[in-house]
């Protein structure tokens, strides 16, 4: 790997923490405002996304953050309709490489 590729990968995962420190910030009320309904939930996933793309991620890049963010919603956070509840125990069940195929639909998804 050239030092150049190095250090672009490096800043790419950098921005990564920035985006996954922006969940661990936030407070209860507004984890509330989130999911308080999955299409609230999805205009939130939508403009992580285009953060992300707009801090030069790609897709797997974006896959790895949302990623982050279903482990979170899945170890701290109940689920607050029918669709949350599916969702979490998807990601329960699913095995690592189930989880990475999982991230990149949720991105793709929230992107249409």
């Amino acid at each position: 790997m050239s030092e150049q590729t190095h250090m672009i990968n490096k800043e790419k995962e950098m921005k990564l923490d920035q985006v996954e420190n922006v969940i661990e910030r936030m407070d209860a009320e507004q984890k509330e405002d989130i999911l308080e309904s999955f299409d609230a939930f999805k205009q939130y996933l939508h403009k992580r996304v285009s953060l992300g793309e707009s801090l030069g991620l790609n897709e797997e890049q974006l896959a790895k953050v949302a990623q982050k963010v279903a482990d979170i919603l899945a170890a701290k956070e109940e689920p607050r309709n029918r669709e949350e509840k599916l969702l979490q125990e998807l990601w329960n069940v699913a095995d690592p490489e189930e989880k990475d195929t999982l991230a990149s639909i949720l991105v793709r998804f929230v992107k249409n």
